[in-house]
C-alpha cells in the first residue's frame, strides 16, 4: 500500500507542470486533444510515440490503476481474512459455544496438573469447596443466594467464617479469568467445581452457563452454610432451606471425601479418607468400618479413628450414622460406589444451578483428561 502511494504521488509531480503550463481551455476540450495526440502516435507505425506535453500522465495513470488494484485487494483482506492465512474476526457480539467453555475446562484442568503446591498436592478439593459454598447460601424461601452472583468476591461474604481460607481458591483461577475474559466469575467458579470433580476420578457432572456477576449488594447474611457443631436438625434445616430431602443431604456429604480442615481456617484438622484428592465412597465406608473417638486436643470437638489417628470426623459427619434415614443412604453409598456417583452427580448438578434464571435447558458434559 505504501510503496503504491508512493508511485502515485511521484505521477502527480511530474504531471503536474503540464497542468501549469497548458493553455487554458474547458476540459471539455483539453481531453480530446489528448486522445487525438495518442491516436497520431499509434498511426506513425514505426516512430516511438512521444509526449507532447513535458511531465509523465500516463504514469500517472499506472499509479492510480495500481493503487486501485492494491486498494481493492486489501479489501478482500478486511473481508475475508481466511484466504490469507489469517484467524476470520467474529462478526457481531461474541457468544460462547460449548467448544469455549471446553477450553475453559481444559484450562482449569492444565493449572490442577500444574499447580500441586497445594494440600496432598492439588487444589482440587478447595475449588470443589469454593463451588459448593458459592451455591449454598441459596434460600428457596426468598430466592435469594445461590451460585448466580459470586457474591463472595466482597468482604462482606469473603469474610464469612465458613468462607475461610477459599481466597486460596479464587486466586487460583484469576490466570484462567484473564485468558478467558467472556466468561463470568459465577459461571468460572462452578466449572471449575465441575473440573476438580471429575479430574478427581469423580462422576460427570451436567453443567450449563448463564450465571451473571453482581454487586455487593446482594451478598448473602452469615450463617448459611453448616456449620460443623451442630446436630442433624441443624443439617436438615441448611439442607432443607436449600431444597434438598434426607437422600440428597447423604450423597452431597459425600464430597468429604475430599480435602481436608484446617486449624487457622475451620479450627478443626486432618484429613476425612487416605485418598483426599480422589473422589470415591470411602467417607462412607469409614464412617460405618472404622471405630470413632473423640480427639484429645485444645481445638474444637472432632472425631479421629482409633486404629491410626490419621483421619478425623465432624460431628456433623458422625450424625450421618446415627440417625436412621441418614444411615440407610450412606450404606446403600458404601456398598456401591456407582449408586453413590449417580446419586452424587444428580445432587451437586442440584446445589450448583440454585438461584440460577437460565435461558436454556440444554446441559452439556465435560471431557475430563481421563478421556
Amino acid at each position: 500500500m505504501a510503496s503504491t502511494s508512493r508511485v502515485f504521488t511521484r505521477a502527480l509531480r511530474t504531471a503536474a507542470p503540464s497542468v501549469r503550463n497548458a493553455a487554458p481551455r474547458t476540459a471539455r476540450f483539453a481531453a480530446p486533444q489528448v486522445f487525438q495526440q495518442a491516436r497520431r502516435g499509434y498511426s506513425t507505425g514505426g516512430e516511438e510515440y512521444k509526449e507532447k506535453y513535458p511531465g509523465n500522465p500516463k504514469g500517472m495513470i499506472y499509479g492510480a490503476g495500481a493503487l486501485v488494484a492494491t486498494a481493492a485487494v486489501y479489501g478482500v483482506y478486511l473481508l475475508n481474512p481466511e484466504l490469507f492465512g489469517q484467524q476470520a474476526k467474529p462478526k457481531g457480539p461474541f457468544v460462547p459455544k460449548f467448544e469455549d467453555y471446553q477450553k475453559v475446562y481444559d484450562a482449569v484442568a492444565k493449572r490442577l496438573a500444574d499447580e500441586d503446591d497445594y494440600d496432598d498436592g492439588s487444589y482440587g478439593p478447595v475449588l470443589v469447596r469454593l463451588a459448593w459454598h458459592a451455591s449454598g447460601t441459596y434460600d428457596a424461601l426468598t430466592g435469594t443466594g445461590g451460585s448466580n452472583g459470586a457474591t463472595m468476591r466482597f468482604a462482606p461474604e469473603g469474610d464469612h467464617g465458613a468462607n475461610a481460607g477459599l481466597k486460596a481458591a479464587r486466586d487460583f483461577l484469576e490466570p484462567v479469568k484473564e485468558q478467558f475474559p467472556w466468561i463470568t466469575y459465577s459461571d468460572l467458579w462452578i466449572l471449575s467445581g465441575v473440573c476438580a470433580i471429575q479430574e478427581m476420578q469423580g462422576p460427570k457432572i451436567p453443567y450449563r452457563p448463564g450465571r451473571t456477576d453482581r454487586d455487593v449488594s446482594f451478598c448473602t447474611p452469615d450463617g448459611r452454610l453448616p456449620d460443623a457443631s451442630k446436630d442433624r436438625s441443624h443439617i436438615r434445616a441448611i439442607f432443607g432451606r436449600m431444597g434438598f430431602d434426607d437422600r440428597e443431604m447423604v450423597a452431597l456429604s459425600g464430597a468429604h471425601a475430599l480435602g481436608r480442615c484446617h486449624t487457622d481456617r475451620s479450627g478443626y484438622d486432618g484429613p476425612w479418607t487416605f485418598s483426599p484428592t480422589t473422589l470415591t465412597n470411602d467417607y462412607f465406608k469409614l464412617l460405618l468400618e472404622e471405630k470413632w473417638q473423640w480427639k484429645k486436643w485444645n481445638g474444637p470437638k472432632q472425631y479421629e479413628d482409633v486404629k491410626t489417628k490419621s483421619l478425623m470426623m465432624l460431628p456433623t459427619d458422625m450424625e450421618i450414622i446415627k440417625d436412621k434415614t441418614f444411615r440407610k443412604h450412606a450404606e446403600r453409598y458404601a456398598k456401591d460406589n456407582e449408586v453413590f456417583f449417580r446419586e452424587f452427580s444428580d445432587a451437586v448438578a442440584k446445589l450448583f444451578e440454585l438461584g440460577v434464571p437460565f435461558q436454556t435447558e440444554e446441559k452439556w458434559t465435560f471431557k475430563s483428561s481421563f478421556d
